[in-house]
Formats: C-alpha cells, structure tokens, sequence
C-alpha cells in the first residue's frame, strides 16, 4: 500500500502543476477564459469527491476496502489516459469530474491500513503509510515538469496513466484483505442515520472533522498563489524552480516527522498530539508573512510542513479508535467530505484576500484559523468528561 499510495499521490501531481498551461494549448482561448475554466476543471474533482466519499466509505464497509482501491485505481487510470486525448476544454472538464468519482484511494487506503492495524500502533503505521504518499507528491512535479518539457502535456497525461495503473496492479497481487471480526458488543451493521448519529453525539469527532475542514482551507488559501509570492520576494529569475522548491519544503519536513507524530499519539493521546499541532502550526504559519527572501521561505515552509502533515495520520488514528469496525470507512468518508470541502473553499479564501489586500494577509488568515482550531479543539476535549472518551455512544454501543 505503501508503493501504491507513492504512485498514486506521484501520478496526481505530476499533471496538476501544468493543467491551466494545457488547457491553453487546447483552443485559441484568452487569458482570462483560461483562468476561468482552470478554476472550474480544478474543482470540479473535488465537488465529486465531496458528494461521493461517504457512499464509497459504505461500500468498503460492506463489500471490502480492497476492491475500491482496486476500482479507484484503474478509473483514475483510465481518466487520465483519456485526457492525453481531449480537444477541447470541456472534453477534459468532463473526465475530471469522472476523475472525481474515484478520487478517495489515499484516504481508503488509510481506512484500509487503520482497519488492519491494531489500535496501539495505528498512529505510527499510518504516519509510515502516510512518508509513501508525500514522497510521491514531492517527485511527482518534478518528473511531470521534465515530461513535459521534453514530450509535451497529452503525452505526459498518457504516460502518467501507466503510473496509475502500476498502482492498481500492486492493490490487486501484493495486498491481502484480512476477514476482521466484529466484537461481540457491536452490531453487524449500521444504517446511514445510526452512522451520522454516532458522528454527531461524539462531540470531539464532530469537531475534528471540522478541524480537519479548516487545516485544507488554511493549506490550499495560499498554495495557488505561493509562486506569485516567490516572484515577489525572490523576482522572475528561475522562478518555476524556486517556486517548486517552496512547495516540496513543507513535503519534506512532512516526510521527516509524520511517522515520529503518530507514534507520540499512539503513547500519549490522537486529540492530545492534534491540538499541538494545529498550535504549532499556527506559529509557523505566521513568519511566512514576513519574509525577505526565498530562503528564509523554504525554511519556514520546512517546519510548517513538519507540523501540518502530522494531522492527517493522527486524525485518522483518532477516527479509528473512537468509531465501530463496522461504520469506520462510511466515517472516514464524510471526514473526507468535509477536507475536499476545505480543497474547494481554500483557494478561492486566498485568491479573493490576496486581491483585497496582500498576499502577507493570506499567511495571517491562515494562522489565525489554525489557531482557532486548535483552541476550539481544546476546549471540546477538556469538555468531554474523561470516562466518556474512546467509548461509543449508547446506540452503537
């Protein structure tokens, strides 16, 4: 899962960077046609993603975790080999919003890990699950820069698609589903009400799903126009390298301390770790308004990404330990509703405050958003009586 997650995270983000450059080269089209349908074929995938997650996290409860990955590999294989393809914009709008409908393998993949994990170590495993897909969305641009330049945008679309397709290969011969059995206080199945009931009366759930929303809106308000910042403090001079540099900083301070953030959530508490680092998150977040030059960027990007990327595997280790085997990929579903909620939402935040203000505002907004996140969540779990935490709420139970 580990080299399926690499390839899959690799494939999605060696297209991503060059998506608005080709649907330039699709028609005769103006600049700001070009802006307009790059925002839309962007979001589009996660507008469906969105709707979608929960109705996939019911199906891997039910039929296996397994046997979507599997079909979320070739689909997404087969969307992007069609985009090499397309000769209009709308064609490739079309197979986006497809792409959409297949776009959970990463956070499935976590389900399917957490599931087969014991609950001791899940921190720890997912934090390792999580270094294969960081590592993948660092070499992912890197690779599909050089493809491009050197074959050109379709044809990197339809090279990438084999990537995709590797990926759904190593899901169907190198991975073994294990038969989980329920727990006999459990019951053996859950209707949709009875999952969203158990979501809502556990008060903290509720709230780091919504965390989990605010980290994407904080993250994506300032990825889209991060180059323009670079090109700001640092000028045009190699400003496609200086800005990739940018991005893959928080990458690799991810890579760095993600697996070390799980294992400390495994000994001393999932909320405990996540309220630290949404905090410390916040703090980081904040000197990138202040910046004079490239390094000093890479530097704080470097340890902003050495905080924010521990949420995830923490975050799914926490839904885990609080949520019945039975409904625990239907959960996961709507927590990755409510992210892709936060992919649609950021950009838009960050575009419309660098506009109205600065592009320094933007790191400010985001700080003080992690940072209201982080206390809300302190105050929830402070809330919560001690004897009423980890445990299920009383239909469930």
């Amino acid at each position: 899962m580990w080299f399926a997650n690499f390839f899959i995270a690799a494939s999605m983000t060696m297209v991503i960077p060059f998506l608005s450059l080709y649907i330039g080269t699709l028609g005769n089209y103006s600049g700001d046609y070009v802006q307009t349908w790059s925002g839309w074929v962007f979001a589009i995938t996660f507008l469906i993603a969105f709707i979608v997650s929960p109705i996939w996290g019911r199906f891997g409860d039910k039929h296996g975790r397994k046997l979507f990955l599997v079909l979320a590999g070739f689909g997404l294989g087969i969307c992007v080999l069609l985009m090499g393809f397309v000769s209009n914009v709308h064609q490739l709008f079309i197979l986006r919003m497809f792409m959409g409908f297949f776009t959970g393998f990463i956070s499935m993949s976590q389900a399917f890990i957490s599931t087969q994990t014991p609950k001791h170590i899940a921190g720890k495993v997912l934090g390792t699950l999580q270094t294969g897909n960081v590592t993948g969305s660092l070499l992912g641009p890197l690779f599909g820069g050089v493809l491009a330049d050197t074959i050109g945008y379709a044809a990197t679309f339809q090279l990438t698609s084999v990537t995709l397709f590797i990926a759904a290969f190593f899901v169907v011969f190198g991975v073994k589903e294990a038969k989980l059995e329920t727990p006999k206080m459990e019951s053996t199945s859950y209707s949709s009400i009875e999952v969203l009931k158990h979501i809502i009366y556990n008060p903290v759930l509720v709230m780091v799903m919504v965390v989990s929303m605010f980290v994407q809106v904080a993250n994506f308000s300032i990825q889209p126009i991060l180059s323009l910042y670079v090109s700001e403090i640092h000028g045009s001079t190699s400003i496609a390298f200086f800005s990739g540099l940018a991005f893959s900083a928080a990458g690799l301070g991810n890579l760095f301390m993600s697996r070390n953030w799980g294992k400390l959530g495994d000994r001393i508490g999932y909320e405990k770790v996540l309220i630290v680092l949404l905090l410390l998150s916040a703090v980081f977040f904040i000197p990138g308004a202040l910046v004079n030059n490239i390094w000093q960027l890479v530097i704080v990007r470097f340890l902003l990404g050495m905080a924010i990327g521990g949420v995830i595997p923490i975050r799914t280790a926490y839904i885990r330990q609080v949520t019945p085997l039975n409904i625990q990929g239907e959960v996961l579903g709507y927590n990755t509703s409510v992210r892709f909620l936060g992919n649609i939402i950021g950009p838009v935040m960050g575009g419309w405050l660098a506009g109205l203000y600065t592009i320094s505002t933007v790191f400010y907004f985001s700080s003080v958003l992690l940072l209201v996140s982080g206390m809300a969540l302190l105050i929830t779990v402070k809330h919560e009586s001690k004897h009423s935490m980890g445990h299920y709420p009383a239909h469930l139970s």
